[in-house]
């Protein structure tokens, strides 16, 4: 179960870098086109006019997908910012129980999101939902990729809920973060 976890964390990780990689390949576009359309103003008085169509949007959609299908593993890598002054001054039964309660929060919050993310995406497909820029997008297809990763994410901070339960270090602990040591 350990490896299909860790896979499936590393899974939503590459998925987050290739919608990445997506935003500079549409941005890159973009640039490209005004460029040509500059130097052709600049050689004829006229610009060619390229425009690549709801680039912005995209790069919107995009930039939504890879922050959310980043979250569980920025999680299990130990790399969300955290905020360990008080938790730092605790000993180790006080502090396990604190993680445990932190990360229990976080779990519920999460579902919470994604519950409703999930009913979100469900209802622009019922309704046929779509973007308003110069394509036309259907709804549901980016926000599918938040509901994913905000289950994935879920599912992370339920491991880690489990493992920390059971005596295992937190995963920032486990990645080199250790507050007070």
């Amino acid at each position: 179960m350990r490896r299909f976890l860790d896979r499936l964390y590393g899974a939503s990780g590459a998925l987050a870098a290739i919608f990445l990689v997506a935003i500079c390949g549409v941005v890159l576009l973009q640039v490209g086109a005004n460029l040509v359309n500059t130097v052709s103003g600049f050689l004829t008085g006229e610009p060619v006019g390229i425009v690549v169509p709801s680039y912005a949007e995209f790069a919107g959609f995009f930039l939504a997908a890879a922050s959310f299908l980043a979250l569980a593993y920025t999680l299990r890598c130990g790399g969300h910012i955290r905020v360990s002054l008080v938790i730092s001054h605790l000993g180790a039964a006080p502090r396990r129980a604190v993680e445990l309660i932190c990360i229990l929060i976080a779990a519920a919050v999460s579902a919470y999101f994604a519950w409703f993310m999930l009913d979100l995406v469900i209802e622009s497909f019922r309704y046929e939902d779509v973007s308003t820029g110069m394509v036309p997008v259907r709804l549901w297809i980016p926000q599918a990729s938040l509901a994913v990763g905000l289950l994935v994410l879920v599912i992370a901070l339920i491991d880690e809920f489990i493992s920390v339960l059971y005596g295992a270090r937190p995963s920032y602990e486990a990645n080199g973060d250790h507050p007070g040591e």
